[in-house]
């Protein structure tokens, strides 16, 4: 089909699509909080001719927009972000994903009433947390998708790569308290427990492999300096480029705890605090359809990197049950990190207004160009099928 269309509707609420991300932008909200920002792309969808359903799985700032054509054809889901950085607001860049994610799939649905098929956006609370992503795959809610897309805003245009799997594992030691000066000797420390944990993590790394991350605070380490404390608290993340792997360290890094508690005579309690996340497995198929969307709209093929690790994503869940891509996309010109003040305040200036646009755009073109060729979306649903026999990725 001829794309100008799509990219003419996309134009033709671009004020408003500015407006919006800017808006979500000076009212940051937590994860599973986001109720401005779901209620503003909700009713942008409505407006724009989706049914809504909000709150779905029981969670009150999720949702599922839907547009169905009259035609059959592959079903196409756009992926919205939403939530905030604690004390750094949208350090993340999740103000412009959940707008360019909706307004893609406002593109894509001229695409659709052209040619058939079915065009999704599902709100997604909380990705820095707990995020909505895992339960909604674990329930099924991606099974009959034929493609999930989604792009996040960088310094610099990368294809869809790879994220590391993570476990976030919380450890409470218990104690005895008792008087550090007067009666030490009839107490258990509960920090000691703690302190021993780290010592013991510090030497598990040497016998890690280089994609192994484990990092962790102490939450609680005791109330005064002279009681010997009672409790103490820690928090890690376990991350490694594979799901097996992750578990494996996962066990080491809970035998650690084990004998941190058998050394100092606490009690130990473990329990995952967060959602596990699966690592990224990318469709390449997909990935190189919406790279060629990005060099048709103007972006050199030079300027569009290899795709690399940056930390875990919740999507990485939902790769495991369709196609998915997860690229990133340039929205400021200066090398600035993400989770930094510095790329918050550059994400909210017309320059990141306008790469969010472009971002919209490509995915639009992407869900057109599997729209309009049933081959593309059967190769790209072969691919998906090989990487579960092959044990890379799991349905």
């Amino acid at each position: 089909m001829d794309k100008s269309k799509i990219y003419a509707e996309i134009d033709r609420l671009s004020n408003r699509f500015k407006d919006i991300s800017l808006e979500i932008g000076r009212n940051p909200e937590l994860g599973h909080e986001e109720f401005f920002a779901s209620g503003q792309l909700t009713v942008l969808l409505e407006d724009n001719g989706f049914e809504v359903r909000r709150g779905i799985l029981g969670l009150p700032t999720a949702f599922l927009a839907t547009y169905r054509s009259s035609k059959p054809g592959p079903t196409i889901a756009f992926l919205a972000e939403y939530d905030a950085l604690p004390e750094l607001g949208h350090a993340c860049g999740h103000h412009i994903i959940g707008v360019m994610s909706s307004a893609a799939a406002i593109g894509a649905k001229v695409a659709a009433e052209e040619l058939g098929g079915e065009i999704r956006v599902y709100g997604t609370p909380a990705e820095e947390t707990k995020g909505a992503k895992v339960p909604l795959s674990a329930e099924g809610w991606f099974d009959d998708v034929d493609a999930a897309l989604m792009a996040h805003p960088y310094y610099r245009h990368e294809k869809s790569g790879s994220s590391l799997a993570m476990d976030a594992l919380q450890f409470d030691f218990r104690g005895r308290a008792a008087h550090a000066a007067a009666a030490p000797h009839e107490g258990i420390n509960a920090l000691d427990g703690v302190i021993q944990l780290f010592n013991a993590i510090n030497a598990l790394r040497q016998q890690l492999t280089p994609d192994v991350r484990i990092h962790g605070i102490i939450t609680n380490g005791g109330k005064a300096a002279n009681i010997i404390p009672d409790f103490a608290s820690a928090q890690f993340y376990v991350r490694s480029a594979t799901r097996p792997t992750t578990d494996e360290v996962v066990r080491k890094v809970i035998r650690c705890a084990e004998g941190a508690a058998l050394q100092t005579g606490c009690q130990l309690h473990y329990f995952n605090y967060e959602y596990s996340y699966d690592e990224l497995v990318t469709n390449r198929t997909l990935s190189d359809v919406y790279t060629k969307n990005l060099t048709q709209l103007g972006v050199s093929p030079s300027d569009i990197h290899e795709g690399e690790d940056h930390g875990s994503l919740d999507l990485g869940n939902v790769s495991r049950r369709c196609p998915s891509i997860h690229p990133f996309l340039q929205v400021v010109d200066s090398c600035l990190q993400l989770h930094t003040e510095a790329f918050r305040d550059e994400a909210m200036k017309p320059r990141a207004m306008e790469g969010m646009l472009l971002g919209a755009r490509a995915l639009a073109g992407t869900a057109a160009d599997l729209l309009a060729d049933p081959a593309l979306v059967a190769a790209i649903r072969e691919e998906f099928r090989s990487a579960v026999r092959n044990g890379t990725n799991a349905e």
